[in-house]
């Protein structure tokens, strides 16, 4: 954890890299896109910038046909504000989540914009824990972590997660109410898991999103995966990268550390 702390630090060290930061903030981006972004300095800088980013766990890359997406994994950064500052703001962080999301939907009485378009999520967490424990914690045990919610809030609700081919992520609340999260679409236990499911977003939304569990280091790397296209509101992209970052990289990580 400590030498995983002091990756990140050196990652933030430097002002090119922290506003290439900046940039994948905005969107993901090729090498040769950010290699554009700062014309006084060379390719080859750029690489080793990224390396370094990368080691700090900030970054994470995946190819896309001939191109290598740089996408911000801000998971390690959530992690720092956990262990130095979440303490302090734990006992109002709902609140703050309900206040943001009410003033974004509903603030000043304008209309929420919704355009046809995309977005493309991608975050790794390193969770020391095994990883038949990490899976089984993302599906059998997923309503001991999984703080969000689409029930009423004066009821109660239950969730189950089967972890098999037409599975489904289902929340229940009173007795005929509900909703499905996803459905299991593949599965290879403890290794990888795919649901579709529109996670709270509603309206004409094709939504998808992968779970990767890879050994390393005596513990586990989950590598998120989220797409969604249709009609999307705009501030969906930034609700659930927030979103995720807080799921596992908070919930879920505290939840299988304090259990291993």
């Amino acid at each position: 954890m400590e030498e995983m702390l002091s990756n990140v630090f050196k990652a933030l060290g430097h002002p090119i890299r922290r506003n290439i930061l900046d940039l994948l903030k905005q969107s993901p981006k090729t090498t040769g896109e950010l290699n554009e972004s700062f014309p006084d300095v060379t390719r080859y800088a750029i690489m080793k910038h990224l390396t370094i980013l990368e080691e700090g766990n900030l970054i994470v890359s995946r190819r896309k046909g001939k191109f290598k997406l740089n996408y911000l994994n801000a998971v390690p950064l959530q992690e720092m504000h956990n262990r130095w500052v979440g303490k302090y703001m734990q006992p109002t962080a709902n609140s703050l989540l309900n206040l943001r999301s009410v003033v974004e939907k509903k603030g000043d009485g304008q209309k929420m914009t919704e355009t046809n378009k995309s977005f493309h999520i991608e975050q790794e967490i390193f969770i020391d824990g095994r990883r038949d424990q990490v899976f089984k914690a993302l599906t059998e045990k997923v309503e001991d972590w999984w703080e969000f919610r689409l029930a009423p809030k004066h009821l109660s609700s239950q969730f189950t997660f089967k972890p098999v081919p037409g599975g489904q992520f289902i929340e229940k609340w009173g007795e005929n109410a509900g909703a499905i999260w996803g459905t299991v679409y593949y599965v290879n236990a403890p290794e990888e898991i795919r649901v579709q499911g529109h996670l709270g977003m509603q309206g004409a939304v094709n939504s998808a999103y992968t779970y990767k569990l890879i050994d390393k280091d005596g513990g586990t790397v989950l590598q998120l995966s989220h797409t969604a296209t249709g009609v999307l509101q705009e501030n969906w992209e930034q609700d659930h990268k927030h979103g995720w970052e807080y799921l596992l990289g908070t919930l879920l990580k505290k939840y299988v550390e304090n259990k291993a």
